[in-house]
Protein backbone atom coordinates (compact mmCIF):
# COMPACT_ATOMS: atom_id res chain seq x y z
CA UNK A 1 0.00 0.00 0.00
CA UNK A 2 1.57 3.21 -1.15
CA UNK A 3 1.54 6.56 0.63
CA UNK A 4 -1.21 8.05 -1.52
CA UNK A 5 -3.60 5.21 -0.72
CA UNK A 6 -2.93 5.54 3.00
CA UNK A 7 -3.64 9.27 2.88
CA UNK A 8 -6.91 8.67 1.04
CA UNK A 9 -8.04 6.14 3.65
CA UNK A 10 -7.22 8.53 6.49
CA UNK A 11 -9.14 11.42 4.86
CA UNK A 12 -12.18 9.20 4.23
CA UNK A 13 -12.06 8.00 7.82
CA UNK A 14 -11.89 11.54 9.21
CA UNK A 15 -14.78 12.65 7.01
CA UNK A 16 -16.84 9.66 8.15
CA UNK A 17 -16.15 10.42 11.82
CA UNK A 18 -17.01 14.12 11.43
CA UNK A 19 -20.18 13.27 9.49
CA UNK A 20 -21.21 10.82 12.18
CA UNK A 21 -20.68 13.40 14.89
CA UNK A 22 -22.75 16.02 13.02
CA UNK A 23 -25.54 13.52 12.42
CA UNK A 24 -25.52 12.51 16.07
CA UNK A 25 -25.59 16.15 17.17
CA UNK A 26 -28.63 16.88 15.00
CA UNK A 27 -30.44 13.86 16.47
CA UNK A 28 -29.50 15.02 19.99
CA UNK A 29 -30.66 18.56 19.25
CA UNK A 30 -33.98 17.32 17.93
CA UNK A 31 -34.51 15.21 21.04
CA UNK A 32 -33.70 18.15 23.33
CA UNK A 33 -35.96 20.54 21.42
CA UNK A 34 -38.82 18.07 21.56
CA UNK A 35 -38.18 17.57 25.26
CA UNK A 36 -38.10 21.34 25.85
CA UNK A 37 -41.27 21.91 23.88
CA UNK A 38 -43.06 19.20 25.80
CA UNK A 39 -45.32 21.10 28.26
CA UNK A 40 -44.70 18.49 30.88
CA UNK A 41 -41.03 19.40 30.98
CA UNK A 42 -41.43 23.18 31.37
CA UNK A 43 -40.65 24.52 34.86
CA UNK A 44 -43.56 26.17 36.74
CA UNK A 45 -43.67 29.98 36.59
CA UNK A 46 -45.07 32.28 39.26
CA UNK A 47 -47.51 34.86 37.95
CA UNK A 48 -50.31 37.10 39.17
CA UNK A 49 -53.78 36.83 37.67
CA UNK A 50 -57.17 38.52 37.59
CA UNK A 51 -60.62 37.23 36.73
CA UNK A 52 -62.01 39.07 33.72
CA UNK A 53 -65.39 40.62 34.43
CA UNK A 54 -67.76 43.15 32.93
CA UNK A 55 -67.55 46.70 34.29
CA UNK A 56 -69.51 49.86 33.52
CA UNK A 57 -67.54 52.08 31.17
CA UNK A 58 -68.48 55.71 30.59
CA UNK A 59 -67.33 56.79 27.12
CA UNK A 60 -65.42 60.04 27.41
CA UNK A 61 -63.69 62.58 25.19
CA UNK A 62 -60.51 64.21 26.45
CA UNK A 63 -59.22 67.61 25.40
CA UNK A 64 -56.82 70.35 26.44
CA UNK A 65 -58.06 73.93 26.49
CA UNK A 66 -57.40 77.43 27.76
CA UNK A 67 -59.29 79.32 30.44
CA UNK A 68 -60.75 82.77 29.93
CA UNK A 69 -62.97 84.95 32.07
CA UNK A 70 -66.65 85.15 31.23
CA UNK A 71 -66.07 88.91 31.20
CA UNK A 72 -62.59 90.32 30.97
CA UNK A 73 -60.94 93.43 29.53
CA UNK A 74 -57.72 95.39 29.52
CA UNK A 75 -58.92 98.85 30.50
CA UNK A 76 -57.41 101.85 28.72
CA UNK A 77 -58.04 105.53 28.07
CA UNK A 78 -59.63 106.93 24.91
CA UNK A 79 -57.84 110.29 24.98
CA UNK A 80 -54.27 111.29 25.82
CA UNK A 81 -53.39 112.95 29.09
CA UNK A 82 -51.44 112.98 32.33
CA UNK A 83 -52.54 110.67 35.17
CA UNK A 84 -53.86 112.91 37.94
CA UNK A 85 -55.27 110.35 40.40
CA UNK A 86 -55.32 106.57 40.88
CA UNK A 87 -58.14 105.16 43.02
CA UNK A 88 -57.23 101.45 43.24
CA UNK A 89 -54.56 99.02 44.30
CA UNK A 90 -53.35 96.04 42.31
CA UNK A 91 -55.56 93.02 42.93
CA UNK A 92 -58.56 94.94 44.28
CA UNK A 93 -62.09 93.61 43.94
CA UNK A 94 -64.22 96.43 42.48
CA UNK A 95 -67.87 97.02 41.65
CA UNK A 96 -69.25 98.12 38.31
CA UNK A 97 -68.85 101.88 37.81
CA UNK A 98 -65.97 102.30 40.28
CA UNK A 99 -63.63 105.16 39.26
CA UNK A 100 -60.14 103.75 38.77
CA UNK A 101 -58.04 106.45 37.10
CA UNK A 102 -58.53 110.18 36.45
CA UNK A 103 -56.52 112.26 33.99
CA UNK A 104 -55.75 115.93 34.44
CA UNK A 105 -58.81 117.92 33.30
CA UNK A 106 -58.14 121.62 34.10
CA UNK A 107 -57.88 122.64 30.44
CA UNK A 108 -60.98 120.65 29.45
CA UNK A 109 -62.97 122.13 32.35
CA UNK A 110 -62.04 125.66 31.29
CA UNK A 111 -63.08 124.95 27.74
CA UNK A 112 -66.36 123.46 28.98
CA UNK A 113 -67.06 126.63 30.98
CA UNK A 114 -66.41 128.76 27.90
CA UNK A 115 -68.65 126.62 25.74
CA UNK A 116 -71.37 126.63 28.41
CA UNK A 117 -71.23 130.46 28.48
CA UNK A 118 -71.60 130.57 24.71
CA UNK A 119 -74.54 128.18 24.91
CA UNK A 120 -76.22 130.29 27.59
CA UNK A 121 -75.78 133.41 25.45
CA UNK A 122 -77.20 131.63 22.43
CA UNK A 123 -80.22 130.52 24.45
CA UNK A 124 -80.81 134.05 25.77
CA UNK A 125 -80.61 135.47 22.27
CA UNK A 126 -82.95 132.82 20.92
CA UNK A 127 -85.56 133.44 23.63
CA UNK A 128 -85.35 137.24 23.08
CA UNK A 129 -85.77 136.93 19.32
CA UNK A 130 -88.58 134.43 19.78
CA UNK A 131 -90.57 137.07 21.66
CA UNK A 132 -89.76 139.60 18.91
CA UNK A 133 -90.91 137.12 16.27
CA UNK A 134 -94.22 136.68 18.13
CA UNK A 135 -94.54 140.45 18.06
CA UNK A 136 -93.73 140.31 14.33
CA UNK A 137 -90.62 142.43 14.84
CA UNK A 138 -88.24 139.98 13.08
CA UNK A 139 -88.56 137.42 10.34
CA UNK A 140 -88.87 133.66 10.67
CA UNK A 141 -85.53 133.26 8.90
CA UNK A 142 -83.73 135.28 11.59
CA UNK A 143 -85.33 133.14 14.34
CA UNK A 144 -84.23 129.93 12.54
CA UNK A 145 -80.63 131.16 12.52
CA UNK A 146 -80.79 131.78 16.26
CA UNK A 147 -82.24 128.28 16.82
CA UNK A 148 -79.43 126.72 14.79
CA UNK A 149 -76.81 128.69 16.73
CA UNK A 150 -78.33 127.47 20.01
CA UNK A 151 -78.22 123.83 18.88
CA UNK A 152 -74.60 124.14 17.76
CA UNK A 153 -73.62 125.68 21.09
CA UNK A 154 -75.41 122.99 23.09
CA UNK A 155 -73.83 120.27 20.91
CA UNK A 156 -70.37 121.71 21.62
CA UNK A 157 -71.10 121.58 25.35
CA UNK A 158 -72.24 117.96 25.08
CA UNK A 159 -69.13 117.04 23.11
CA UNK A 160 -66.86 118.68 25.66
CA UNK A 161 -68.59 116.86 28.52
CA UNK A 162 -68.03 113.58 26.66
CA UNK A 163 -64.35 114.45 26.37
CA UNK A 164 -64.23 115.09 30.12
CA UNK A 165 -65.87 111.71 30.77
CA UNK A 166 -63.18 110.06 28.65
CA UNK A 167 -60.61 111.42 31.07
CA UNK A 168 -61.98 109.05 33.70
CA UNK A 169 -61.51 105.24 33.59
CA UNK A 170 -64.32 103.32 35.31
CA UNK A 171 -64.83 99.60 35.89
CA UNK A 172 -67.37 98.45 33.26
CA UNK A 173 -68.33 95.45 35.39
CA UNK A 174 -67.57 93.94 38.78
CA UNK A 175 -64.43 91.85 39.06
CA UNK A 176 -60.82 91.61 40.18
CA UNK A 177 -58.20 94.08 39.04
CA UNK A 178 -54.77 93.01 37.94
CA UNK A 179 -51.41 94.71 38.30
CA UNK A 180 -51.45 98.51 37.93
CA UNK A 181 -49.57 99.56 34.80
CA UNK A 182 -49.50 103.35 35.21
CA UNK A 183 -48.25 105.81 37.82
CA UNK A 184 -49.45 109.21 38.94
CA UNK A 185 -48.02 111.98 36.76
CA UNK A 186 -47.38 109.64 33.83
CA UNK A 187 -48.41 110.73 30.34
CA UNK A 188 -50.41 108.04 28.54
CA UNK A 189 -51.63 107.73 24.98
CA UNK A 190 -55.05 106.58 23.75
CA UNK A 191 -55.41 102.79 23.95
CA UNK A 192 -52.58 102.36 26.45
CA UNK A 193 -53.56 99.73 29.04
CA UNK A 194 -54.11 100.95 32.58
CA UNK A 195 -55.05 97.69 34.31
CA UNK A 196 -56.77 94.41 33.49
CA UNK A 197 -60.19 93.59 34.95
CA UNK A 198 -61.45 90.01 35.10
CA UNK A 199 -64.79 88.75 36.36
CA UNK A 200 -63.96 85.40 38.04
CA UNK A 201 -67.33 84.26 39.41
CA UNK A 202 -67.65 81.96 36.41
CA UNK A 203 -65.07 81.09 33.82
CA UNK A 204 -64.95 79.69 30.29
CA UNK A 205 -62.74 76.91 28.96
CA UNK A 206 -62.20 77.04 25.19
CA UNK A 207 -60.93 73.91 23.46
CA UNK A 208 -60.93 72.23 20.06
CA UNK A 209 -62.34 68.83 19.12
CA UNK A 210 -62.06 66.84 15.89
CA UNK A 211 -65.23 67.10 13.83
CA UNK A 212 -66.20 63.47 14.56
CA UNK A 213 -65.90 64.05 18.32
CA UNK A 214 -67.71 67.38 18.14
CA UNK A 215 -70.72 65.52 16.73
CA UNK A 216 -70.89 63.55 20.01
CA UNK A 217 -71.24 66.61 22.27
CA UNK A 218 -74.12 69.01 22.77
CA UNK A 219 -74.92 72.17 24.69
CA UNK A 220 -75.50 71.53 28.44
CA UNK A 221 -73.50 68.28 28.31
CA UNK A 222 -71.43 67.66 31.45
CA UNK A 223 -67.71 68.47 31.46
CA UNK A 224 -65.08 67.90 34.14
CA UNK A 225 -62.01 70.11 34.42
CA UNK A 226 -58.65 69.83 36.15
CA UNK A 227 -55.56 72.01 36.04
CA UNK A 228 -51.97 71.55 37.11
CA UNK A 229 -52.29 74.64 39.30
CA UNK A 230 -55.16 73.23 41.39
CA UNK A 231 -53.76 69.71 41.81
CA UNK A 232 -56.45 67.09 42.47
CA UNK A 233 -59.29 69.64 42.70
CA UNK A 234 -61.91 69.05 40.00
CA UNK A 235 -64.52 71.42 38.59
CA UNK A 236 -67.83 70.37 37.07
CA UNK A 237 -69.37 72.41 34.29
CA UNK A 238 -71.42 72.20 31.11
CA UNK A 239 -70.96 72.86 27.41
CA UNK A 240 -71.99 76.48 26.79
CA UNK A 241 -71.53 76.77 23.03
CA UNK A 242 -70.25 74.87 19.99
CA UNK A 243 -68.89 76.73 16.98
CA UNK A 244 -71.16 76.14 13.95
CA UNK A 245 -68.20 75.76 11.59
CA UNK A 246 -65.04 73.67 11.26
CA UNK A 247 -61.74 75.54 11.32
CA UNK A 248 -60.26 75.33 7.82
CA UNK A 249 -56.66 75.03 9.04
CA UNK A 250 -56.98 72.47 11.81
CA UNK A 251 -60.25 70.80 10.73
CA UNK A 252 -61.35 71.03 14.36
CA UNK A 253 -64.37 72.62 16.01
CA UNK A 254 -64.12 75.22 18.78
CA UNK A 255 -66.12 74.31 21.90
CA UNK A 256 -66.70 76.44 25.00
CA UNK A 257 -67.60 75.15 28.47
CA UNK A 258 -68.70 77.19 31.49
CA UNK A 259 -67.60 76.48 35.09
CA UNK A 260 -68.54 78.03 38.41
CA UNK A 261 -65.52 79.62 40.07
CA UNK A 262 -66.71 80.90 43.44
CA UNK A 263 -63.34 80.44 45.14
CA UNK A 264 -61.50 82.07 42.21
CA UNK A 265 -59.12 79.12 41.93
CA UNK A 266 -59.36 79.11 38.14
CA UNK A 267 -57.49 81.96 36.49
CA UNK A 268 -57.81 83.18 32.88
CA UNK A 269 -54.99 82.09 30.60
CA UNK A 270 -54.27 78.83 32.41
CA UNK A 271 -54.19 75.50 30.61
CA UNK A 272 -56.94 73.02 31.48
CA UNK A 273 -57.56 69.29 31.02
CA UNK A 274 -61.17 68.52 30.14
CA UNK A 275 -63.13 65.28 30.16
CA UNK A 276 -66.55 65.11 28.50
CA UNK A 277 -69.05 62.35 29.14
CA UNK A 278 -70.06 61.23 25.64
CA UNK A 279 -72.99 58.82 25.48
CA UNK A 280 -74.47 56.34 27.92
CA UNK A 281 -72.33 54.01 30.08
CA UNK A 282 -71.50 50.67 28.44
CA UNK A 283 -70.37 47.29 29.76
CA UNK A 284 -66.88 46.11 28.81
CA UNK A 285 -64.55 43.30 29.85
CA UNK A 286 -61.82 45.23 31.62
CA UNK A 287 -58.21 44.27 32.35
CA UNK A 288 -55.11 46.07 33.61
CA UNK A 289 -53.09 47.34 30.68
CA UNK A 290 -50.12 45.28 31.91
CA UNK A 291 -52.03 42.10 31.03
CA UNK A 292 -51.84 42.89 27.30
CA UNK A 293 -48.75 42.07 25.23
CA UNK A 294 -48.80 44.37 22.22
CA UNK A 295 -47.14 42.97 19.08
CA UNK A 296 -47.00 44.07 15.44
CA UNK A 297 -48.96 40.96 14.50
CA UNK A 298 -51.62 41.41 17.19
CA UNK A 299 -52.24 41.79 20.90
CA UNK A 300 -52.17 38.71 23.13
CA UNK A 301 -52.88 37.62 26.69
CA UNK A 302 -52.16 34.47 28.65
CA UNK A 303 -55.14 32.71 30.17
CA UNK A 304 -54.71 30.27 33.06
CA UNK A 305 -56.36 26.92 32.09
CA UNK A 306 -56.99 23.88 34.27
CA UNK A 307 -55.00 20.84 33.15
CA UNK A 308 -55.95 17.98 35.44
CA UNK A 309 -55.13 17.51 39.11
CA UNK A 310 -51.84 17.29 40.97
CA UNK A 311 -50.87 14.68 43.56
CA UNK A 312 -52.76 16.61 46.25
CA UNK A 313 -55.94 16.81 44.18
CA UNK A 314 -55.49 20.49 43.44
CA UNK A 315 -56.11 21.74 39.88
CA UNK A 316 -53.00 22.18 37.77
CA UNK A 317 -52.91 25.39 35.76
CA UNK A 318 -51.13 25.96 32.47
CA UNK A 319 -50.76 29.05 30.28
CA UNK A 320 -52.69 29.39 27.05
CA UNK A 321 -51.83 32.28 24.75
CA UNK A 322 -54.74 33.89 22.93
CA UNK A 323 -55.18 36.86 20.62
CA UNK A 324 -57.46 39.67 21.82
CA UNK A 325 -58.97 42.82 20.35
CA UNK A 326 -58.64 45.85 22.60
CA UNK A 327 -60.77 48.98 22.78
CA UNK A 328 -60.64 52.22 24.71
CA UNK A 329 -58.35 52.87 27.65
CA UNK A 330 -58.88 54.85 30.85
CA UNK A 331 -56.10 55.26 33.35
CA UNK A 332 -54.56 51.84 34.04
CA UNK A 333 -57.50 49.97 32.50
CA UNK A 334 -58.12 48.72 28.99
CA UNK A 335 -61.32 47.34 27.46
CA UNK A 336 -61.18 43.96 25.66
CA UNK A 337 -63.83 43.52 22.98
CA UNK A 338 -63.00 39.97 21.84
CA UNK A 339 -60.66 37.03 22.52
CA UNK A 340 -61.64 36.30 26.12
CA UNK A 341 -64.89 35.90 28.00
CA UNK A 342 -66.14 36.88 31.42
CA UNK A 343 -64.74 34.57 34.10
CA UNK A 344 -61.46 33.82 32.32
CA UNK A 345 -58.43 33.97 34.61
CA UNK A 346 -55.93 36.23 32.85
CA UNK A 347 -52.25 36.61 33.71
CA UNK A 348 -51.52 40.24 34.69
CA UNK A 349 -47.80 40.02 35.56
CA UNK A 350 -45.00 37.58 34.76
CA UNK A 351 -46.17 36.72 31.24
CA UNK A 352 -42.83 37.65 29.66
CA UNK A 353 -41.32 34.38 30.95
CA UNK A 354 -44.21 32.20 29.78
CA UNK A 355 -44.54 29.83 26.86
CA UNK A 356 -47.76 28.18 25.72
CA UNK A 357 -48.34 25.29 28.09
CA UNK A 358 -46.11 26.58 30.89
CA UNK A 359 -47.26 25.36 34.33
CA UNK A 360 -48.42 28.24 36.50
CA UNK A 361 -48.11 29.06 40.18
CA UNK A 362 -50.53 31.83 41.18
CA UNK A 363 -49.37 34.51 43.62
CA UNK A 364 -51.69 37.50 43.79
CA UNK A 365 -50.00 39.19 46.73
CA UNK A 366 -49.02 42.07 44.47
CA UNK A 367 -51.29 43.20 41.66
CA UNK A 368 -50.72 45.76 38.89
CA UNK A 369 -52.67 48.99 39.29
CA UNK A 370 -56.14 49.08 37.73
CA UNK A 371 -57.11 52.61 38.69
CA UNK A 372 -59.37 54.24 36.10
CA UNK A 373 -58.06 57.69 37.09
CA UNK A 374 -54.56 57.41 38.52
CA UNK A 375 -52.85 60.45 39.98
CA UNK A 376 -49.12 61.17 39.72
CA UNK A 377 -47.12 60.47 42.84
CA UNK A 378 -45.94 63.75 44.32
CA UNK A 379 -42.35 63.64 45.53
Amino acid sequence: MNVTTKRTIIVVGVVAVVGGLLFGFQIFKGIMIAKFMNPGSLPPQTVSTITAKMQPWQPTISAVGSLRAERGADLSVEVPGIVDAIHFESGDEVKAGTILVELRIEDEQARLAALQTSADLARTQFERNQRQFEAKAISKAALDVDAANLKNAEAAVTQQRATLNKKVVRAPFAGRLGVRRVDQGQYINPGEAVVTLQSLESIFADFYLPAEDAARVAVNQKVRLTTDATGEETFDGTIAAIDPKVDLKSRNVLVRARFANKNHHLLPGASANLTIEAGKPQQYLTLPQTAITFNPYGSTVYVAMEDGKDDKGQPKLTARQTFVTTGATRGDQIAVTSGIKEGDVVVTAGQMKLLPGSPLVINNTLQPSMNPAPKPVMQ
